[in-house]
Formats: C-alpha cells, sequence, structure tokens
C-alpha cells in the first residue's frame, strides 16, 4: 500500500484578529507590507494526501488530510494566506507570512511542470479532491505545442478563492468561470499534485475562455532561490526574457490541437502588476466568503468544510471521514496513451 504524501504548508492564518475567514483589505495589506521583516518561529502545518482509485483511470482521485489526520477540502479548509507564529500561545501575535516584506499565498498544486494530465480540484464533489478532468467520457490531457512538453510551470488554484459566474468583471464585461483562480509558480522546483506551496505573487494575466472570465495569476515559490530578486510583473520580463511571451502563446494555443479556437484576452494580452493581481486575488476570496456562507447562487460548487465555523456547510471529522470511505481503494496504474506524446505544430 502506498504511504501518504506528506507537504508542508501553514496554518489558518488571522483566526484570532478577524474571526472565521481571512480577510485582508487595503489597510491589512498595506501594514503587513510596510514591516520591516521579522525572524518569527514559524509554525507549519503538515497536509497529506491519499489517493484514491486507479491512476490514470476516470476514478482516480487525490484527498487531502490535515496535519491531525482530519480529512479536510483543499479548496475550502487550506488558507488563502500563508502565516507565522511568534509564540504559540500568542495569539495577537499572528503576522502573514512573508519573504522579506512579502505578503505570502497557498497555492494548491494541481499539474506539475513538463506533465499533460489536466488535474484540478473537483468542485462539484464533496471534500474536492484533485481528479483528471474528463471531456466525452476520455480523461484530458494538454497537448505538445511545439516547444513546449505539456504545461511550462507548475499549474494550480489560490485556495478560498472563486471566480463567481455571476460577477461581471468591468473592463473584459465577462463572468467568472466557477473555478478557483488559476496559478502558475514560475519556480524551478518540479512539484507534485496535491503539494501546498507558498507563492509570491507577482502579476497577473486576462485569459478569456469560450467568454468566461479565467485569470492566471503569475507566482513564484517563496523557496525558489530567485524569489527575492522578483517582486514584480517587470522583474519577470526583464530577467527571464521571453518567459510571459511563451505563457501567453501556450495559454492563446493549447486546445487548438483539440479543435476549439485560440481564447482571448483581456488588456491586449499584456500582464498586469503585482498589485492588480492581489486586488483579483481579494475579490475573487470575498466571492468563495459569500460560497461558503450561503449567500450566493453556488452555480453546483460543493461546500463542504471542517473549519469555517460560519458556514452552514461545515462538518465534522466522523462525516468527512465517510466521503473518502467511499471512494474506491487505491489500485494499479494505467498506462497512459501513446498519443499524449505526440507534437503539435500550431
Amino acid at each position: 500500500m502506498r504511504l501518504p504524501n506528506v507537504f508542508q504548508s501553514s496554518g489558518y492564518v488571522f483566526r484570532a484578529l478577524l474571526g472565521p475567514f481571512p480577510v485582508f483589505g487595503h489597510k491589512l495589506l498595506s501594514r503587513t507590507a510596510s514591516l520591516p521583516h521579522l525572524y518569527t518561529l514559524r509554525k507549519k502545518m503538515h497536509y497529506q494526501t491519499e489517493e484514491r482509485g486507479s491512476p490514470n483511470t476516470t476514478d482516480y482521485r487525490i484527498y487531502f488530510k490535515n496535519s491531525d489526520g482530519i480529512y479536510i477540502s483543499p479548496f475550502h479548509d487550506i488558507p488563502l494566506i500563508a502565516e507565522a507564529e511568534q509564540q504559540h500561545n500568542d495569539l495577537a501575535a499572528k503576522k502573514a507570512k512573508r519573504i522579506e516584506s512579502e505578503v505570502l499565498f497557498n497555492m494548491v498544486v494541481e499539474v506539475p511542470r513538463w506533465s499533460n494530465a489536466k488535474m484540478e480540484i473537483a468542485t462539484k464533489e464533496p471534500l474536492n479532491p484533485i481528479k483528471q478532468d474528463v471531456k466525452k467520457g476520455k480523461l484530458r490531457y494538454v497537448a505538445n505545442i511545439f516547444p513546449h512538453k505539456g504545461y511550462i510551470w507548475n499549474y494550480g488554484a489560490i485556495p478560498q478563492t472563486w471566480e463567481d459566474p455571476n460577477h461581471m468583471d468591468s473592463e473584459t464585461k465577462c463572468c467568472g468561470d466557477n473555478d478557483p483562480i488559476d496559478v502558475c509558480d514560475i519556480g524551478m522546483q518540479v512539484c507534485s499534485p496535491g503539494q501546498v506551496i507558498q507563492v509570491k505573487v507577482l502579476g497577473i494575466l486576462a485569459m478569456i475562455d469560450e467568454g468566461e472570465m479565467d485569470w492566471k495569476v503569475i507566482a513564484i515559490n517563496a523557496l525558489d532561490p530567485d524569489a527575492k530578486s522578483l517582486n514584480d510583473i517587470d522583474d519577470v520580463r526583464k530577467s527571464r526574457p521571453g518567459h510571459l511571451e511563451a505563457t501567453v502563446d501556450w495559454f492563446r494555443k493549447y486546445k487548438v490541437p483539440d479543435g476549439k479556437p485560440e481564447n482571448q484576452f483581456g488588456f491586449n494580452a499584456q500582464f498586469q502588476d503585482k498589485d492588480f493581481a492581489v486586488e483579483i486575488i481579494k475579490s475573487t476570496h470575498e466571492h468563495w466568503r459569500a460560497l461558503v456562507q450561503k449567500q450566493t447562487n453556488s452555480g453546483g460548487i460543493e461546500c463542504k468544510n471542517v473549519s469555517c465555523s460560519d458556514s452552514p456547510f461545515k462538518c465534522n471529522a466522523k462525516d468527512a471521514t465517510k466521503v473518502i470511505q467511499s471512494a474506491p481503494a487505491l489500485g494499479c496504474a494505467h498506462n497512459v496513451p501513446s498519443v499524449v506524446d505526440k507534437w503539435h505544430f500550431v
């Protein structure tokens, strides 16, 4: 039997100060950003992953547990912002976890760089495990569009965010795609599905996918050697020539081999800066809050969680365990179709 994967992340942020949901308006971000670097004892939370079903099949799932062994939702129970504590018992001393003066966000990795399987948080299943997307009964793989092999970054989602399909963006006039906000980690480490990392936000791209708003946050793993020198999207442009252009090209063309039209972009396909990106994250976090508090139409989203105390969808550990027990046991991996290795020239 395969042992659970264990990844490190941080615990819930600002619970004692701001209640059960992490809220971060202009004042809070400005205050944390203006403070000098604090050398604090950081309390780590370990997230475990548990596989169910057979890899490379439609029943394969990756479920999450917290450090207490309780099954959780990576969508709803992993905090938006990483946390540091000066003392375990000093709740008033909690600060947002930072690199230098930077507030860090949690990222749930769905797809490792250079891989093809379109893994994603299952937003419409209880406890929102990671699964492989399916289209017309077949597992989805992104094509290799020359010169790119699969995804060109670690790809995933920022937890506790939601692109509300009822909310129209004022600039693009498009509504959200009903998913957590996507994030591309441009760090050098190749991550694993289900890994939870802390990232430094650098900018954002406004992709329009079949008429829906589908923001793409550009970020870097806080542990990456380049993290301290990359502070905004212009730093990426200067230090990594061609990387942002390749990102736009990838998102524009990745569906073309499947017979779909090229994706479009807001702002003339220009990346917006870090401050703009944080505003979008803030907005999608507020939409998520309304979602788990049942203040908006859920759009079919499954909101079962174990930690959001004001949420009518909150369940106990026993109920969460029942969800996983109903899933198939871990089986042997099936072969990946050979067509996945094909090159496409678009």
